[in-house]
């Protein structure tokens, strides 16, 4: 019979051991003691004949379009700046940054965070060219890959689920355009376009809202 102890069951009973650890700061921290007291020790697995540079080529052959023909520029992309964000609002964006990984280019939140003053004027002109022209620096392109198992014994190259890791100022930019065209475009869609169905890579959607809607007694398009 298994015995399922809740992280906090553990914090109550372990209060000295993990009071100097804030959950909100270093999850990482936190997580590794609850394993430890649990005995649930993580172990990074070592599967033979799978190295990183089999990941390398297998990731980048399932993610790369052989026949991709690069887009022409579109009439919405335009060389006038455009404010889409302001210096003010950079700056609260920075001097929020909650720890987070750091990706290739080796910028860390914290390190942002700190110095939002001395880097919010050149990163508001930056964004704005960016969103305005169409443009995305190189550097952000770039994802360090972290490989976790799908499986408890994983065997193979698709046992291992890819999870990519971009730099700060990249997630920064996709929070700040979702958030401002994205989710907006959602709630009130322009008359050719319908989302009544679309219940995933939007607010309050998820698989359970999505086999709620379709068992409902309401619902007449149902697929058969």
């Amino acid at each position: 019979m298994w015995l399922l102890i809740s992280p906090m069951d553990v914090a109550s009973r372990s209060k000295t051991r993990l009071s100097h650890i804030g959950s909100k700061i270093n999850a990482k921290d936190m997580w590794a003691e609850y394993h430890q007291l649990t005995g649930r020790k993580q172990k990074t697995k070592v599967v033979d004949g799978i190295t990183a540079e089999l990941l390398n080529h297998h990731y980048a052959a399932i993610s790369t379009d052989t026949s991709y023909q690069p887009p022409l520029c579109k009439q919405t992309v335009t060389g006038k700046i455009t404010e889409v964000v302001s210096e003010w609002r950079m700056f609260n964006i920075l001097n929020n940054l909650h720890a987070t990984a750091t990706g290739l280019d080796q910028l860390p939140a914290w390190f942002l965070r700190l110095d939002a003053p001395l880097f919010y004027k050149p990163l508001t002109y930056l964004f704005n060219v960016s969103i305005s022209t169409g443009t995305i620096p190189r550097q952000w392109k770039a994802a360090s890959i972290s490989p976790v198992p799908k499986i408890p014994s994983p065997a193979s190259l698709s046992d291992f689920r890819p999870i990519s890791i971009t730099s700060v100022l990249s997630r920064v930019m996709e929070r700040l355009v979702v958030k401002q065209f994205i989710y907006p475009a959602l709630h009130t869609p322009p008359p050719s376009l319908v989302f009544g169905y679309q219940f995933a890579f939007r607010p309050t959607g998820s698989t359970i809202y999505c086999c709620c809607h379709r068992h409902s007694p309401n619902n007449h398009h149902l697929a058969v």
